[in-house]
């Protein structure tokens, strides 16, 4: 006997498998009530699996960025973006980590230089940071000092907040955002 079982439209196969064995080892074929049973306690070890899987992912620890010059970029996120260097470490394969995290915020963001992977090649519009600022003009002037002038920007968004983008050396970007409540 062939019972099917569906899951949100998609047929879980491997449950009429499974029903299939048993009716054969037995040697007799299932009520109805009884697939329906044992249907329904595969269906719901199945949901079980799958809620237990959600629970596991609990937040975001860190987002890694590869660089080449791992001391340069070190000195931007800290110097230029103040962000606040945590730790320093190297892994089993020989890189070189750096551990940053921004003021008042949970994540991290790993600075990792591993020349054995060749040459860093950042894609266009692929990836960037955001980071609140409470004076984008100030922020500006003070990243231009140091050698980062804003890459574009700074803009006036529809809600009333400003955002500007400041270019990483390794080429990554970085948007800035001052938020509405905050601009003067």
């Amino acid at each position: 006997m062939m019972a099917k079982f569906c899951v949100n439209g998609l047929e879980k196969r491997h449950l009429s498998i499974r029903l299939e064995k048993i009716c054969l080892l037995d040697k007799e074929v299932p009520s109805r009530q009884s697939v329906r049973r044992l249907g329904n306690y595969f269906l719901s070890a199945f949901k079980c699996q799958v809620s237990s899987f959600k629970k596991m992912i609990t937040k975001l620890l860190h987002t890694r960025y590869r660089v080449q010059d791992l001391e340069k970029s070190v000195s931007f996120y800290r110097d230029v973006l103040g962000l606040q260097e945590i730790r320093r470490s190297e892994s089993g394969r020989g890189s070189k980590l750096v551990f940053l995290k921004a003021p008042g915020s949970d994540e991290e963001i790993e600075l990792c230089e591993y020349n054995a992977s060749g040459p860093v090649v950042v894609g266009t519009d692929l990836t960037h940071l955001a980071f609140e600022v409470t004076d984008l003009e100030d922020f500006a002037k003070e990243a231009t000092a140091k050698g980062y002038p804003l890459s574009d920007g700074p803009h006036h968004t529809s809600s009333g907040s400003i955002i500007a983008f400041i270019d990483a050396p390794e080429g990554y970007e970085v948007e800035l955002i001052q938020h509405a409540s905050a601009v003067r």
